[in-house]
């Protein structure tokens, strides 16, 4: 049969000509979006590109809540508030991760920025910021920095300046900035007492104190107390000093208030004493200062090695030679501090002295120290030195057989034992301020006697 190939075609132009079931199923889904859009059923979504709608702060909850639309229109789908940058650094923060560094010996920013593989442009960033540069150009061995990035990009950077402030670098939608933030500290007045069966500073631990009130407390009598010589077992000590805490967690020990310290049967008390003009110094329950014109010892030492002794026999020239001073054995590079305030009259090389430094502190007193490794920076004849300054370093130069501080203190050029002489005192209270001394003092004081029965102690 012949194939009419014209009629073929015009039935085929004819199919084509009749809606698909797609384009029906199409038409049908528009019109039920066109009759819900004027029901007012659905609203539609604006383009991000477009500004989102209005808002206004809820005043019960303090969020942001969408603005009621004109009457007659459809409420609009709630978008977020934030402009688009801040809601990409919002969303960032969702997935930052979190790096805590302990800094290293010879630590920089740049050498941990490097390490962590984090956006050097952010790093030159912060060193703009004002005041961040010098709060992180030179960091501790031992000390925590915690840092928050993405991808390597700097969200956020905090390092503790001290106990109450802590540098804060964030990112918000104008870059990186810097903030020094107040932490606020809590202080608490504390009394611990104890006995002391081996080493003051196991004896203040036990009690519940720490190290540096230990160390304080020798500080405050150290003048009247040789306290690696004299402290015997048996010897007892009240504190009242000040706990330092920050959001619930301690921090450190304080300043101590008011001690007292009983050594070998004889009570020392103290009591510390800010004047109107600022000075914060101990005294007797009297008014007396504390402090005294020389320190006992001017080093840091192990164990006396040589006592004054009027006829000793030299341990290199083998004869019977006075010892006119005290040998305080101490590791070599040990700091040696003048023991009172005055000027250096010579230092240099003497003999069996080795190196050594005379520090003139009036027209009758002279301190001698001998044997030093090497001078402090700043220490040569006619420099003004103050009480503690450092002057010099323990060695073994000159007649020694190890490495020591020969110390010697004169009056009137006649050799004085430094352990006995009976040093000179400060000034006592100034009279102007003895009233208002007794009021404020005698709190602290009641704090040192023996409690009326029980006392419960807690951290």
């Amino acid at each position: 049969m012949a194939l009419n190939f014209k009629a073929v075609g015009n039935r085929l132009g004819a199919l084509r000509r009749l809606p698909s079931a797609a384009f029906c199923l199409q038409a049908a889904a528009c019109a039920v979006v066109a009759w819900s859009l004027w029901h007012g059923g659905l609203s539609s979504a604006p383009a991000l590109d477009k500004a989102p709608p209005a808002t206004k702060p809820d005043a019960r909850a303090g969020t942001p809540v969408s603005a009621a639309p004109a009457p007659g229109q459809a409420a609009p789908i709630s978008l977020a508030a934030t402009p688009l940058a801040g809601a990409q650094i919002a969303g960032a923060q969702l997935a930052l991760s979190r790096i805590d560094v302990i800094v290293t010996r010879n630590d920089t920013l740049d050498r941990i920025f490097r390490r962590l593989k984090l956006s050097l442009a952010d790093l030159a960033s912060i060193r703009f910021l004002p005041g961040a540069r010098t709060n992180l150009d030179s960091l501790r061995p031992g000390e925590s920095l915690h840092l928050m990035h993405k991808d390597g990009q700097l969200f956020g950077l905090e390092r503790r300046l001290n106990e109450s402030q802590t540098l804060k670098v964030s990112r918000d939608v104008g870059g990186l900035k810097a903030d020094v933030v107040q932490n606020a500290l809590d202080s608490r007045r504390r009394t611990v007492r104890g006995r002391i069966d081996s080493s003051l500073f196991e004896a203040v631990q036990a009690a519940g104190a720490h190290d540096q009130t230990a160390v304080a407390l020798a500080d405050i009598f150290g003048w009247d107390i040789d306290f690696v010589l004299d402290v015997r077992p048996g010897d007892a000590f009240v504190v009242t000093y000040e706990e330092i805490w920050r959001d619930g967690a301690y921090v450190k020990d304080g300043p101590i208030e008011a001690a007292a310290f009983v050594n070998q049967g004889h009570e020392y008390r103290a009591v510390r004493y800010t004047d109107p003009e600022g000075g914060s110094h101990f005294y007797t329950p009297e008014g007396k200062s504390l402090h005294k014109a020389f320190l006992r010892a001017p080093v840091e030492f192990t164990r006396v090695s040589s006592r004054f002794n009027s006829a000793r026999r030299h341990p290199i020239l083998n004869l019977i030679r006075a010892h006119k001073g005290i040998d305080y054995a101490a590791p070599i590079g040990t700091p040696v501090k003048a023991a009172g305030d005055g000027r250096v009259r010579f230092a240099g090389n003497k003999g069996g002295y080795g190196n050594v430094v005379e520090i003139e502190h009036s027209a009758s007193i002279v301190t001698v120290y001998g044997h030093l490794s090497r001078f402090a920076h700043g220490t040569h004849a006619g420099a003004r030195v103050t009480q503690g300054t450092v002057i010099a370093y323990v060695g073994m130069t000159g007649l020694a057989t190890g490495p020591h501080l020969h110390y010697e203190y004169r009056v009137n050029g006649e050799f004085k034992n430094p352990q006995t002489v009976a040093l000179p005192g400060a000034a006592p209270i100034d009279a102007r301020w003895s009233a208002d001394f007794l009021t404020r003092s005698a709190p602290l004081l009641a704090t040192l006697d023996a409690p009326q029965g029980p006392v419960l102690v807690s951290r």
